[in-house]
């Protein structure tokens, strides 16, 4: 029987020009999706955040994926992502002036 579960990893938290979750330890999974979702509207052009791996939770690589943040709070995004070792998170540079506040989602599944 597969296990699944979900966390949230950011829940109301402004970011400002830059951002990132805290760390997730994912390791047992097999795949991961990150829902986001805008609770104010955003303001920058095209926003958007990656996803990273760390083997540690300290040093961290992007991962390659790239997640589109949602202009405004109707609109979900996604990511899915496999093949990623023991740690996760997102982390976004949003320029000069870029700002969101998010609700993000991890969806681990064995």
């Amino acid at each position: 029987m597969a296990t699944e579960f979900t966390a949230i990893i950011a829940r109301n938290e402004p970011w400002q020009e830059t951002g990132a979750t805290e760390p997730y330890e994912a390791g047992w999974a097999r795949e991961a999706v990150i829902y986001a979702r805008s609770l104010k509207p955003a303001s920058g052009a095209g926003l958007t955040a990656r996803v990273q791996m760390s083997p540690d939770g300290i040093r961290w690589v992007d991962e390659g994926t790239v997640l589109e943040i949602p202009e405004d709070c109707e609109t979900v995004a996604m990511a899915r992502v496999a093949h990623f070792g023991n740690w996760l998170r997102l982390s976004a540079d949003l320029g000069d002036g870029g700002h969101c506040c998010l609700l993000l989602t991890l969806h681990l599944k064995d």
